[in-house]
């Protein structure tokens, strides 16, 4: 009997070691066949930021549309736009996508290599997306009013002075009739504008109308209005660019999503913005990556060209005005930093 119950304890315990053992090797084939799902793909990083005007790009992540072209992509978050640029350009990212600054055509000036292949977000007339404004019970009306005055803006050759140089250029005056005054951040430049530290501030939304409907400012000039801008772009960096088969297929992806944003949140009909039937599903998707409200982000929803295809003209214009006002060292040829053959074929493969 002893020995019977002993035969039958071994046994057991035998049976319990051997369910482990293919627990293990259960275990070990879902890790391999997870590993395998990203065989074969080529790994491609994105610096971005966590705005708005990457919806595109969250969209691409969170629908497959870059999986689907055979690219394993993932996003790499920064806190400035230069870093973003400084990390394309020497290939520690393949791709880079943020706002197009003084500093990127200085990189460029000075031998470094990226290429500028598609829109992520321009001023466009019939879009709220930058504005000029003052305090609400400013005497200031018009943009001529504003000579003599200080207007905040971020950084010394950012998209910012850009935007504040033109509109005063289109208006008679230069950045000499004003006094500009960086402060650093979103948040500083609505600070000062409630407190009245400074007359005027150039602001993008949705940061336009939260402090519309806060009332304490009003807008002079939505920037669209009066100017078309190329106000940020996606970056390739050289390697990335010249394999252009994966450049292609990234930019596929890309294009599908750009559409997908498009169709959802910027088409028109009789001139009104009217929102499609993806609306509410694109606006969660910037929520989950921004960590924005909701309701916040429905107020701001960046213009961009529906096939991503990039203002190439207005490149030049900026490398003209930022050399014009020694923000970059020497002007460069936009043909050295622009690449829209890419998109084209991008855009000619998905047969749209």
């Amino acid at each position: 009997m002893k020995k019977r119950m002993v035969i039958t304890l071994i046994s057991v315990l035998l049976l319990a070691f051997g369910l482990a053992g293919c627990g293990n090797d259960a275990a070990e084939e879902n890790e391999k066949s997870e590993d395998n799902q990203s065989v074969g793909k080529t790994k491609v990083e994105i610096g971005m930021l966590k705005l708005t005007s990457s919806a595109p790009l969250f969209i691409a992540l969170e629908k497959g549309y870059f999986e689907e072209e055979g690219l394993d992509a993932s996003a790499k978050w920064f806190e400035a736009a230069q870093p973003i640029a400084v990390a394309t350009a020497g290939g520690d990212i393949q791709v880079g996508a943020t706002g197009i600054t003084a500093s990127l055509y200085n990189m460029v000036a000075g031998g470094e290599k990226l290429v500028i292949v598609a829109d992520k977000g321009r001023e466009e007339e019939g879009y709220s997306s930058s504005a000029l404004l003052v305090p609400e019970d400013s005497s200031v009306e018009t943009i001529e009013d504003l000579k003599g005055k200080k207007i905040g803006i971020t950084q010394t050759g950012s998209t910012y002075h850009y935007m504040v140089g033109r509109l005063l250029e289109v208006h008679g005056l230069t950045t000499d009739d004003v006094e500009l005054v960086p402060l650093n951040s979103i948040p500083g430049l609505m600070e000062t504008l409630e407190s009245k530290q400074v007359d005027a501030i150039l602001l993008n939304e949705p940061n336009v109308s939260r402090v519309v409907d806060e009332g304490y400012g009003k807008v002079i000039s939505q920037v669209g209005e009066e100017i078309e801008y190329q106000t940020s772009g996606i970056f390739f960096s050289k390697g990335f660019a010249e394999n252009t088969d994966v450049a292609t297929k990234f930019l596929k992806a890309y294009v599908k999503a750009t559409q997908y944003y498009y169709d959802a949140v910027l088409n028109k009909v009789d001139g009104e913005i009217v929102p499609g039937e993806n609306y509410d599903e694109v606006v969660k998707i910037i929520a989950e990556y921004t960590g924005q409200e909701e309701e916040l982000i429905k107020k701001g929803l960046p213009y961009m060209d529906r096939d991503g295809k990039l203002l190439a003209s207005d490149i030049q214009t900026q490398i003209d005005w930022y050399a014009k006002e020694n923000l970059i060292d020497e002007a460069i040829d936009a043909a050295d930093i622009v690449n829209i053959e890419l998109l084209e074929e991008a855009i000619k493969q998905l047969g749209k």
